[in-house]
C-alpha cells in the first residue's frame, strides 16, 4: 500500500518547509530532550541545521546561471534590488525604534527588527517560478536566477549593518557568502555538476526545517499566532507595492513583482544563523523564527491569490485592447 505523503506535503503552501519545521516543534514541545536522549546521528539531525544549511548554499548557488541573458539581468536584477531596498528601508526605519532587541510586552512581544528583515529579504522562489509559469512568460521564470542570491543570511546581516545596528565582523559576512560562492563556481564550471548539486536541494529542505523546529517551543508558536498574521499580510502589502513598480518601470506588467513579494521557506533559518554569528540577536532570533516560519504560510497563500488576481485583471484589458483595435481595422 502506497501513501502520498509527498503529493500531501507539496498541496500544503511552503509544505516541505512547514511541515518537517511543525513536527520537530511537537517533538520538542512534548519531549524536549529526545536529541540528546537518543544521541549519535539521531541527535545531530535535532542538532545539525547550520551544518545542513551549509550544504543547502552550496547547492543553490550552484543553481546560479552567470551567463544570464540581458532580459533576465534587467527583471531579475529589477526585483532583486527592489527587494534588498525594501528590506534596508524597513530595517533603517525599525532600527531606530527598536535597536537588536525584540519587544518585550503588548501585542507587538517578540516582533524585532530581524523577524521582519528576514522575512522581506528573501523570494519564495519555487511559488514565484510556478507563478510566472502559469501567468508569465518562460523568461521571467528564469528570472528568479538572479534573484537566488538572495538566499542566506547574507543580505539580512548586511542590511541590519545598514540599519546602524550590531555589526558584523568581514570574516563572517564572507563566511555566510563563500558556500553561496563556492556553489555558483562550480554550477558555472560544470553543467553536469550544476544539475547534480541542483537537484540535491529540494531533499535538504526538510531535513533542516525539522532541525529547526527541534530548536522551537509550540508555546511561542501560539502567542505569535495573529503577530505572525500579521507580518505575512504586511510582507505581501509593502514589498509588493515597491516590486509592482519595480516590474513595471522594466517593461512588464507588475505580475512577476506581485509574484516576488513572498517569503522563502529558507528565510525561517536566518534568524538562527545571524544569532550564532552575533550574540546581540540571541533573544531576538528565538521569536524571529517563529514569525518567519509563520510569515512563509501567509506569504504563499496570499501572493497566489493576489497575482492571479491582477494577471487575470491585465489579460482582460489586453483583450479589451485587441478586441478594440480589431474592430477599428475592420470598420476601416
Amino acid at each position: 500500500m502506497q501513501v502520498p505523503i509527498k503529493k500531501s506535503l507539496d498541496r500544503i503552501p511552503g509544505g516541505m518547509m512547514i511541515v518537517p519545521l511543525l513536527f520537530g516543534a511537537v517533538l520538542h514541545t512534548l519531549f524536549p530532550t529526545a536529541g540528546t536522549y537518543f544521541g549519535s546521528f539521531t541527535g545531530a539531525l535535532f542538532s545539525g541545521s547550520l551544518t545542513i544549511l551549509a550544504v543547502f548554499y552550496v547547492c543553490m548557488g550552484a543553481s546560479i546561471d552567470v551567463r544570464a541573458t540581458p532580459y533576465i539581468l534587467k527583471k531579475g536584477g529589477a526585483l532583486f534590488g527592489a527587494k534588498v531596498l525594501t528590506s534596508i528601508i524597513v530595517g533603517v526605519i525599525l532600527g531606530r525604534f527598536l535597536g537588536e532587541a525584540p519587544i518585550d510586552s503588548g501585542f507587538f512581544i517578540g516582533l524585532s527588527t530581524l523577524a521582519v528583515v528576514a522575512a522581506m529579504n528573501d523570494t519564495n522562489g519555487g511559488l514565484y517560478m510556478a507563478l510566472m509559469g502559469q501567468f508569465g512568460k518562460p523568461k521571467d521564470v528564469a528570472a528568479y536566477s538572479v534573484m537566488t542570491i538572495e538566499s542566506g543570511p547574507f543580505l539580512t546581516m548586511v542590511t541590519l549593518g545598514v540599519a546602524g545596528l550590531s555589526a558584523f565582523p568581514w570574516q563572517t559576512l564572507v563566511g555566510a557568502l563563500l558556500p553561496l560562492l563556492i556553489g555558483a563556481i562550480l554550477g558555472n564550471l560544470d553543467r553536469d555538476l550544476r544539475a547534480w548539486l541542483g537537484g540535491v536541494t529540494p531533499v535538504l529542505i526538510p531535513f533542516f526545517a525539522f532541525a529547526l523546529g527541534a530548536s522551537i517551543s509550540l508555546t511561542s508558536v501560539w502567542k505569535a499566532g495573529l503577530l505572525g498574521l500579521g507580518l505575512g499580510v504586511a510582507v505581501v502589502v509593502f514589498s509588493g507595492t515597491i516590486l509592482f513598480f519595480a516590474d513595471r518601470m522594466t517593461g512588464g506588467t507588475g505580475v512577476a513583482g506581485l509574484a516576488a513579494a513572498s517569503t522563502a521557506g529558507n528565510a525561517a533559518a536566518v534568524p538562527a544563523i545571524v544569532a550564532s554569528a552575533n550574540p546581540a540577536y540571541q533573544e531576538a532570533a528565538v521569536h524571529a523564527t517563529v514569525l518567519v516560519a509563520a510569515s512563509v504560510v501567509v506569504t504563499a497563500i496570499l501572493v497566489p491569490i493576489v497575482t492571479a488576481w491582477w494577471a487575470h485583471r491585465v489579460d482582460g484589458r489586453e483583450q479589451a485592447e485587441g478586441g478594440s483595435t480589431a474592430n477599428v481595422e475592420k470598420t476601416a
